[in-house]
């Protein structure tokens, strides 16, 4: 099942008796019991369908809510708000069209369901969690661009531009989830018990991993390096305006989810300050020392936040997609390795977790969507 998972027959989809290592004719013909019944198999496919039912629930009202929030709220019409709800969008048709046909197929092991929706599925479930995997990138580029050339990225930074780069992310989806359906068109006329990619086409295998995963990531991983090391020389750069002092600290949280600090110039102070008394001049140069001071307070704290940040997004992402592939990528390669396939259905499940941690991530380090989201919330109470 599941995306790049039916990449490899060895490894998903096996008969429930070999998946749990039990024959039932051995139960009734045992004299003593063994310690998988077929009650408690039962009762372990109910708990596991009930938990991946919260689980895409979850997925599907995290992803809706972010979706109506834009909408709803004028505020949030940015182009870098609207990459996000198009990351949203994708996340929620993983959840509406690929997980709840996964659930069935993951616990009963077995394809039920014809050649037609099996087609439909796998090309389904393949070009949507590319989909989410690249919009993490276009979201990354843009914020790059935000940051490292702010000014001239401002007036190229619109609708059309966001709509754009999310129609190439579609393209290349759709590229990569085209290739099976060619050859997959010859076992047609066979009864079909399982659902998943031919194995055979070693270099679809590698195109396809390569193109929705590891080279995003290499993407993804420079882009936040260096919105990184560019959020903090802006910070920590020290305002060198010729003829200007500055005495009040601001903090500018960008559209990007970066931080960069600046200093208000006052000119009218500066002239009280050459033309004053002494006294006066100590008293301003005092406040200019702890207006700088205080600067430097919000830089940190703010760059702390923005560190945390990008931790978090690259962290989840790698904690979720990472096992998977690099678990596809080795047993087309080396032949003779060989995965649990209870193992590989977690790797799975893992990797559909991204599409309810995206819409948390991307929206709770993000003071205009937190209020966007409490407003909502009121709204709805009190209708």
């Amino acid at each position: 099942m599941c995306f790049f998972g039916l990449l490899n027959t060895r490894l998903c989809h096996v008969p429930v008796s070999t998946f749990y290592r039990i024959n039932f004719t051995d139960i009734a013909d045992s004299p003593t019991p063994l310690p998988w019944t077929e009650a408690k198999l039962l009762g372990l496919q109910i708990s596991l369908s009930a938990l991946l039912a919260v689980l895409t629930l979850a997925t599907v009202l995290s992803n809706a809510f972010v979706i109506a929030t834009i909408f709803l709220t004028r505020k949030l019409h940015t182009p870098a708000n609207f990459l996000i709800g198009s990351l949203a969008v994708t996340d929620l048709l993983v959840s509406i069209l690929v997980m709840p046909i996964s659930i069935v197929y993951t616990v009963s092991k077995t394809w039920s369901l014809g050649q037609i929706v099996c087609d439909i599925w796998l090309s389904s479930d393949i070009t949507f969690c590319t989909a989410s995997i690249l919009h993490l990138c276009v979201i990354a580029l843009d914020r790059y661009w935000a940051i490292t050339d702010a000014l001239e990225y401002s007036k190229r930074r619109t609708m059309r531009r966001a709509a754009a780069m999310v129609a190439v992310v579609w393209v290349i989806s759709i590229s990569i989830s085209m290739p099976p359906l060619f050859w997959r068109q010859a076992k047609a006329h066979e009864e079909l018990t399982e659902c998943m990619v031919n194995t055979d086409q070693i270099s679809y295998t590698l195109y396809s991993t390569f193109g929705a995963f590891y080279v995003p990531t290499v993407l993804l991983i420079i882009l936040y390096g260096r919105i990184y090391v560019a959020a903090r020389s802006r910070i920590f750069k020290t305002p060198s305006y010729s003829g200007k002092r500055f005495t009040t600290a601001q903090l500018i949280q960008t559209s990007a989810g970066s931080s960069l600090c600046s200093l208000n110039s006052a000119s009218n102070q500066e002239a009280h300050l050459h033309s004053g008394s002494p006294l006066f001049m100590n008293s301003v140069k005092v406040k200019l020392a702890d207006s700088v001071l205080e600067r430097k307070r919000l830089c940190a704290a703010r760059e702390r936040k923005a560190t945390k940040t990008l931790g978090i997004i690259l962290g989840a992402f790698i904690v979720c997609w990472l096992p998977f592939f690099v678990g596809t990528l080795v047993n087309t390669i080396c032949k003779e390795c060989w995965f649990d396939p209870l193992l590989f259905e977690v790797f799975t499940w893992l990797g559909y977790l991204n599409s309810l941690i995206n819409p948390v991530i991307y929206t709770a380090f993000n003071d205009e969507f937190k209020q966007a989201f409490q407003k909502l919330i009121k709204f709805r109470r009190c209708s």
